[in-house]
């Protein structure tokens, strides 16, 4: 592990309770305790962004994990109102899916996605693949503080 690294907030906007288990299961297995967060639909997410309502004292993610389909608002909605937000576009938006469909990938980049994964469908590479997005980001990237 990097000397530099630290906890991070992350923000998981997930609807689906098995992915929300397992990327809670990937985040504590792994070295650093970052801190997780869940939302379960893109008007929470908002909410919780702007810090409205119940989330007036919620911590400022240092990165968001973002589901495409969600309930009442979707994940596109979410990532273009974010990355429209001064201040919050600059919060690292990784978008983490099932789709694999080349308009979703094309969209996310162009609305300023930071990245893009598939889930993978096997328990075991989910696990692998949510710990190598956290590791990345604790460990090699800087982000804004």
């Amino acid at each position: 592990m990097n000397d530099n690294a630290r906890a991070i907030e992350v923000l998981l906007v997930e609807d689906d309770p098995g992915d929300v288990l397992l990327t809670r299961e990937a985040f504590e297995d792994n070295k650093v305790g970052n801190r997780l967060k869940v939302v379960s639909d893109g008007e929470e997410a908002m909410a919780y962004l702007r810090r409205e309502g119940p989330y007036a004292q919620a911590p400022r993610p240092d990165l968001i994990l973002l589901d495409l389909n969600l309930p009442r608002k979707d994940g596109r909605e979410v990532l273009e109102e974010v990355k429209a937000d001064p201040a919050l576009r600059s919060i690292p938006v990784v978008v983490l899916t099932t789709s694999e469909a080349d308009e979703d990938i094309l969209r996310s980049y162009h609305l300023h996605a930071n990245a893009y994964v598939t889930k993978p469908v096997d328990f075991e590479r989910f696990i692998d693949v949510v710990r190598q997005i956290d590791d990345f980001f604790v460990t090699v990237v800087k982000l804004p503080r």
